[in-house]
């Protein structure tokens, strides 16, 4: 039996997708559960040659025995919850799709406000998606919560119950988090930050697990930063040299271009400290260092490579178990067995 967490280390697109998918596929965890704040948070995936941007579904959805829920303390916007059940729907994800009962709602109104919102959407960066409203009404006692509609009441579950049952009953548990440390409504960048806490004991909460019943925290790490929106970013670099490293990228949900920074240490340490990290994932590995795309054998990574690497474990204190290569589930570097 395992229960694990996997968290971001910075301010969200760190690869989180990526590495759920593969520790899914490869670990085959009976449960895989999404904690977080919404659908304002996007994961790829690549699976068999296809790509995937998910909002709500975990991405862990290849592993086609798990059954795939959402935690009470994720905002749901239904639209996005069925349009994601038929753009999957070649993987069954409609007969093994939960959310808790409890899951407050995003409606139209939400997403009006969040988006007429001269403070969220222009000045923080907000996605747009109506997260931050939505999680206002919570607090003020008058969301909606899935039990109140109708449409789904097929979709409906007792989540903490689900996960602490299948726990006690030996099976492993994987719980998803999205969005990233420096995203965190307390530990964050803020007022340039989301809406709620995002850190490994809140996701633990977000799915109704007790602290006693994590095994495994992993953190991931991007082997340079990216941000979307505005806020403070130290590490951060002009566009051009980025563009120079052959990086640029765009963010899942709102296609904003995302600034680029070097590798921030005092971050990561201070997310490993909060989060309890006992493992990093690092990602994207091979765009900072192209010799080593697709490797799968770390005695054949190049020496600064595994220097990188070497100065993350040492500052951090924690293993570096995973280590990705390239965007397809292959290109995977897992070290787990020699290191734990």
């Amino acid at each position: 039996m395992t229960c694990n967490i996997l968290v971001g280390g910075a301010w969200g697109d760190e690869g989180k997708g990526k590495c759920i998918t593969y520790l899914c596929d490869n670990d085959k965890p009976n449960i895989i559960a999404r904690a977080g704040v919404g659908p304002n948070a996007g994961h790829s995936v690549e699976f068999n040659g296809e790509k995937y941007g998910l909002r709500l579904t975990p991405s862990g959805f290849v592993n086609r025995e798990a059954k795939l829920l959402i935690g009470a303390g994720v905002l749901v916007d239904p639209e996005v919850f069925f349009h994601e059940l038929d753009y999957l729907d070649k993987y069954d994800i409609k007969s093994r799709s939960f959310m808790d009962y409890r899951c407050s709602m995003i409606n139209s109104e939400h997403k009006d406000r969040d988006r007429g919102s001269e403070h969220l959407f222009k000045k923080i960066g907000s996605t747009g998606t109506g997260c931050g409203p939505a999680n206002s009404d919570r607090v003020l006692r008058t969301a909606k919560m899935a039990k109140d509609l109708s449409e789904l009441e097929n979709y409906i579950s007792d989540v903490p119950l689900e996960i602490n049952e299948a726990i006690d009953n030996g099976e492993d548990v994987f719980i998803e988090g999205s969005q990233g440390f420096g995203l965190s409504l307390y530990y964050g960048t803020y007022p340039y930050v989301t809406s709620k806490d995002t850190t490994a004991s809140t996701f633990a909460a977000d799915v109704g697990v007790g602290p006693t019943k994590i095994d495994d925290v992993i953190i991931v790490f991007k082997s340079y930063i990216t941000r979307v929106g505005e806020g403070p970013f130290p590490s951060e670099m002009p566009q051009e040299q980025a563009e120079d490293m052959g990086i640029e990228e765009y963010g899942t949900v709102t296609g904003r271009r995302r600034r680029i920074g070097s590798f921030d240490m005092d971050l990561a340490k201070e997310a490993c400290m909060i989060n309890g990290a006992t493992q990093i994932a690092l990602t994207c590995v091979d765009r900072l260092y192209p010799s080593c795309e697709r490797t799968q054998d770390y005695s054949a990574l190049f020496g600064e490579t595994k220097d990188f690497i070497n100065e993350i474990e040492e500052e951090t204190g924690i293993p570096v178990t995973i280590i990705s290569t390239g965007p397809d589930l292959k290109a995977t570097i897992d070290l787990r067995k020699e290191l734990l």
